[in-house]
C-alpha cells in the first residue's frame, strides 16, 4: 500500500497550512484525516468547505449523524465511524442513534430510519434513486431541499472515506475508544 505522510504545519505544503490551522482551532489537534489530506491542498480546502456547508444545512445534529454514519458504515470506513461517533457524543446525539448506526440495527424513529434508507439509496444507486424511494423519504416528513442536502453529505463523505481507504489513516487517540469493525455478514 502506498504510504502517505501525516502532515503537520511544518511539513505540509504551504497552501495547506491555513487549513491545518483551521483544523487545530476546531479540534484542538490536527485529525489524521486532515493530516493526510494536506498533501493535496485543494482536497483539504474542499473537504473543510463541504463540512462547514453540510453542518449549515437544515438537518439537526442527529440527522447529520445519521447521514454521515450511514455512509461511513456503508463504505466500511475504519476511521470515520469512530471519528463521527466521537463527534456525535460531543453534539449530544443520543447513544442509541450512534449504536444503531454503527451496528446497522433499527434506529429509534421511523423518520430517522427513512433518512438512513434514503441516504443509502443515494449511495448505492449512485444518485439514480427509484421514485418510490424518493416518495417514501418525502412522506416521512423530509423535503426536496433535504434530498439535495443528502447529496452534499454524500459528497463530503466520499472525500473522507476514499482518502482513508487509500491512506489507511491511523485512528486518532481521542477516537480510539470508538474503534469499529464492520459486522460480519450472516
Amino acid at each position: 500500500m502506498t504510504e502517505f505522510t501525516l502532515h503537520d504545519k511544518s511539513t505540509a505544503p504551504e497552501e495547506s497550512r491555513p487549513f491545518l490551522e483551521n483544523s487545530e482551532q476546531a479540534f484542538g489537534m490536527i485529525p489524521g484525516l486532515h493530516a493526510v489530506m494536506a498533501e493535496a491542498p485543494a482536497l483539504l480546502e474542499a473537504y473543510q468547505a463541504l463540512h462547514r456547508l453540510f453542518t449549515e444545512t437544515s438537518f439537526d445534529a442527529t440527522e447529520q449523524t445519521v447521514i454521515w454514519q450511514a455512509i461511513n458504515v456503508e463504505h466500511r470506513c475504519h476511521y470515520c465511524v469512530p471519528a463521527h461517533t466521537a463527534i456525535a457524543k460531543m453534539t449530544d446525539v443520543p447513544d442509541a442513534v450512534s449504536e444503531a448506526l454503527r451496528n446497522n440495527t433499527p434506529l429509534p424513529t421511523a423518520k430517522l430510519e427513512a433518512l438512513r434508507d434514503f441516504t443509502l439509496s443515494v449511495v448505492r444507486d449512485r444518485g439514480n434513486v427509484d421514485e418510490s424511494a424518493v416518495q417514501r423519504f418525502l412522506e416521512a416528513g423530509y423535503t426536496r431541499r433535504n434530498i439535495l442536502e443528502v447529496v452534499l453529505g454524500v459528497s463530503q463523505k466520499v472525500m473522507s472515506n476514499y482518502t482513508n481507504h487509500l491512506a489507511d489513516t491511523p485512528i486518532d487517540k481521542p477516537f480510539q475508544p470508538f474503534k469499529w469493525q464492520p459486522r460480519q455478514a450472516s
